[in-house]
């Protein structure tokens, strides 16, 4: 670092996960560099952070490769949602394998520490259960889902290339299920179609027969994750796997955004379980533990009345 303060690249910065980790940056003194080029994130998620001097935004696609002076990069940019990432599925895997391959370059030229925001859908439809880092995984690398899958994968691969080759100080976090304020209101993601359909009066969808688990983290206490895993000593590498290990069904997710929604009695709709939808996923946090002193700290009550506060204001304006 040539300065007193830190310089922070955030790929994504305008994202949901991005926006609230510039955020942080910024209120820990760094200056910050947030790059993206608005394919789903939005100018609304960081528009209170424009006027402040040490908070730049570039509209920029990771894709093509950044000459910029820094001492950190987050690559956090790659759309996260099926109902994006499959909408332009080789654009997707480009994100994942280019951009990495384009931020890791920029890291080794300027000797940054560089943090990979990695996926629980590294595992697939998972055998093991819950996921430890160990494992493998079980991913089809030909369906409609191996865009963002495989590129993530791809992506892990090219960083520990990158960390055996050429010595690089690398993080990757291995991200589960996460909600809270900012998330896109479209993306399809159960939190926020629950949510979303439940302040409207409409319909519940759910996919399958709502068996299907999921564990669903706050997103202040993953941004605590990215933040200790990027302090943590050059040997904790990763992959670390970060989310809440609160294991339940999307049913019962369902059925406690009504209640918490209130209002009239909502009816619950079945549609088809999509093709390789993981039907269990869990995070075995053993390691950020050891490693990072982190748990998650805000129950799934606390969190979603917060996300709920946040579309019902949305929603009004």
């Amino acid at each position: 670092m040539k300065y007193g303060r830190k310089r922070v690249l955030v790929t994504g910065g305008a994202g949901f996960l991005g926006s609230h980790l510039c955020e942080r940056l910024l209120a820990e003194g760094n200056d910050v560099l947030c790059v993206d080029n608005l394919f789903t994130g939005t100018k609304d998620n960081i528009v209170h952070l424009l006027d402040n001097p040490y908070f730049e935004l570039v509209r920029h696609d990771v894709t093509f490769p950044l000459y910029v002076e820094v001492d950190e990069i987050y690559n956090l940019a790659c759309p996260a949602s099926p109902i994006h990432y499959q909408r332009d599925p080789v654009q997707t895997t480009k994100t994942s394998v280019h951009g990495a391959i384009n931020m890791l370059g920029l890291a080794k030229r300027v000797g940054a520490k560089i943090f990979q925001a990695s996926t629980s859908e590294v595992y697939g439809d998972p055998e093991v259960h819950p996921q430890t880092e160990d494992y493998r995984g079980s991913v089809n690398p030909i369906g409609p889902r191996a865009c963002y899958d495989e590129g993530k994968r791809c992506a892990e691969t090219l960083f520990f290339d990158y960390w055996r080759q050429h010595g690089m100080r690398i993080k990757v976090a291995r991200i589960f299920n996460t909600y809270g304020p900012r998330m896109h209101p479209n993306d399809g993601r159960v939190v926020s179609n629950f949510i979303v359909q439940a302040l409207e009066g409409q319909p519940i969808t759910l996919y399958g027969d709502g068996s299907q688990t999921r564990s669903f983290c706050f997103v202040d206490d993953l941004i605590e994750g990215f933040i200790r895993l990027m302090a943590s000593p050059d040997d904790v590498t990763g992959p670390i796997n970060l989310g809440n290990p609160r294991e339940m069904t999307v049913r019962e997710l369902a059925e406690m955004v009504v209640a918490m929604v209130g209002g009239a009695k909502t009816e619950i709709v079945y549609h088809p379980l999509p093709a390789d939808d993981p039907l269990q996923r869990q995070p075995n946090i053993t390691l950020a533990k050891d490693k990072l002193g982190w748990e998650p700290r805000i129950t799934l009550e606390q969190g979603l009345e917060r996300t709920i506060a946040y579309f019902r204001e949305r929603m009004k304006a």
